[in-house]
C-alpha cells in the first residue's frame, strides 16, 4: 500500500472532502495537523510554495491539494498510485 500524507487544518471543507475520498478508496494516511507556523511552513517548502489545504502526498510524490487529486481520480489515476 503507498505511503500518503495528508496536511489539513480542522475547519477546512476541503479537507474533509480530500479525506473523505481517501476512505471511500480504503486508503490509510497520516494527517498532519498544520496549526503550528512550523508545521505550515514544512508543508509550504515540501508542496513548492503552496500554502494552502489540503495538501496530498502519495509515496512522497506531490499530488496537490483535494481538487488536484479529484481531477486525477476522474482520469482513473489515483487508484493505481495508491495501489503501489
Amino acid at each position: 500500500m503507498a505511503k500518503v500524507e495528508i496536511y489539513t487544518t480542522p475547519t477546512c471543507p476541503f479537507c474533509h472532502a480530500a479525506k473523505s475520498l481517501l476512505n471511500e478508496k480504503g486508503a490509510e494516511f497520516t494527517e498532519i495537523t498544520v496549526l503550528d507556523p512550523e508545521l505550515r511552513e514544512a508543508m509550504t517548502q515540501r508542496a513548492h510554495g503552496r500554502r494552502t489545504v489540503p495538501q496530498i502526498f502519495i509515496d512522497d510524490a506531490h499530488i496537490g491539494g483535494y481538487d488536484d487529486m479529484a481531477a486525477l481520480d476522474r482520469r482513473g489515476g489515483l487508484d493505481p498510485l495508491l495501489a503501489q
